[in-house]
């Protein structure tokens, strides 16, 4: 038997000659009908694949020796730059105390003059202003019985009144305003502090800490340790005439860097859980108080999140150990890549003199005796890990096969329907030739 023959009785698409094919009117607007809603369906299944969707995973964080970085922004209106040091400790043992890099001052206007600013400092251990030029070169000021800081401008002197107190600090001494201090009375230390009793400070920028268990406090005083404790020198802030208060504001607070606004933008106003992220919890918080020994504490649980855009792969390798990126830029890739942080916070406060809190109708509520004023930020960081992942929404295979469902679908139904239409006219033309 021939091939042919063999593949003939296969045939599945039967063939009708031309003179048994009837068109009709009805036939061809079904036709029309049914090849715009193909185009239609076919439109809406090239966008859908042309679609990119970002699925978010919940792993592990398997992650070793990561860093992260902490920006803040936060306003005191109540206490001077001079008063305020910012310290940061984590459960690894690693402190920074009073941080001197990667953040500023911006001394602030007394409230009742608007709250302006007028000038801002980078915290740098030996500023410009403070270098002694017009000394003896061969001058090595006294460190009064301290050890002089390893990091002195001319090593095992104290040539300005900055270096007395750093020194003072690792001695765990009490300070004050410098009198009878050599240095300090000539850079007219104690006057620059009286000047700026008044005004109010904000501190801003970023520093990079261990991705562990920590805290990072802004408190009045020079800050050191003594033994296993963290103490700071209070004197200059109490014994004053003029009333000081942590009344503060958090413009913003962010852990990692901020999503990009083009992925806002391709997000729309779509209510994805992880996009809250911009959304920073603490963001616009105010808390204020005439209480001089106030304590605020924020309690931050800290999600690691990583966005992964399409393609990511290329050159993600090495990319979570480039720790030595500049501030400000760690954790974002030049191909979109983010790793950065998702967090939530709970606030308490109390007065360092205890109580309870009956003036909030909790007298059950009581509160603990002592501690330093100033407002604190505890972070702990959860094990797991949210990646958020761009794909495409299906394969190219997926939309042939969707494609070829459309087509084979919208003509099976447009055949019935015809079929439907041809049958009916039939029918009516023989029940009108009965008729007459």
């Amino acid at each position: 038997m021939a091939a042919k023959s063999r593949f003939t009785k296969l045939d599945a698409f039967t063939k009708t000659v031309e003179d048994a094919r009837i068109r009709t009117t009805s036939g061809g607007i079904v036709t029309i009908v049914s090849l715009v809603v193909v185009f239609f369906l076919a439109w809406g299944e090239w966008s859908d694949y042309r679609r990119i969707v970002v699925h978010p995973e919940l792993v592990v964080d398997k992650g070793r020796a990561e860093r992260m970085e902490i920006h803040l922004n936060i306003t005191f209106p109540r206490v001077p730059c001079e008063l305020l040091t910012l310290d940061v400790m984590d459960v690894s043992g690693e402190q920074q105390h009073g941080v001197h890099h990667g953040v500023s001052k911006t001394r602030l206007r007394p409230m009742s003059e608007g709250g302006g600013d007028i000038d801002s400092k980078a915290l740098a251990l030996h500023a410009t202003d403070e270098k002694a030029t017009h000394l003896d070169p061969a001058y090595c000021g006294p460190c009064y019985g301290a050890t002089p800081p390893p990091n002195a401008q001319r090593a095992g002197c104290c040539n300005t009144c900055e270096e007395v107190k750093e020194a003072y600090a690792q001695a765990a001494w009490a300070f004050g305003r410098g009198e009878g201090i050599e240095q300090c009375e000539r850079e007219h230390y104690a006057e620059k502090l009286d000047e700026q009793r008044l005004e109010g400070c904000r501190i801003e920028g970023g520093l990079r800490v261990n991705k562990v268990v920590g805290n990072f406090h802004i408190a009045p005083g020079r800050s050191f340790s003594n033994g296993n404790m963290h103490v700071h020198d209070l004197k200059n802030y109490w014994n004053t005439p003029t009333q000081h208060t942590f009344t503060h504001i958090i413009h913003h607070l962010r852990f990692g860097p901020q999503l990009p606004d083009s992925l806002h933008k391709k997000l729309g106003n779509r209510d994805l859980p992880w996009t809250n992220h911009h959304l920073n919890p603490l963001d616009g918080t105010s808390q204020e108080t005439d209480d001089v020994n106030y304590n605020y504490m924020y309690f931050i649980k800290i999600v690691p999140t990583s966005y992964l855009p399409l393609g990511w792969e290329k050159t993600w390798a090495g990319f979570r150990e480039e720790h030595h990126a500049e501030l400000g830029s760690f954790g974002a890739s030049a191909d979109g890549s983010v790793e950065t942080h998702q967090y939530s916070a709970t606030s308490h406060k109390r007065s360092l003199a205890g109580g309870d809190d009956g003036a909030d109708g909790h007298q059950e509520r009581l509160h603990s005796r002592g501690g330093i004023p100033g407002v604190f930020f505890s972070y702990d960081i959860s094990p797991m890990k949210v990646i958020n992942r761009e794909e495409k929404a299906k394969t190219f295979l997926g939309f042939l096969a969707g494609l070829c469902a459309i087509v084979g679908g919208t003509l099976t139904v447009a055949a019935a329907i015809d079929r439907a239409l041809f049958e009916g006219s039939v029918r009516l033309k023989k029940m009108r030739s009965k008729d007459l």
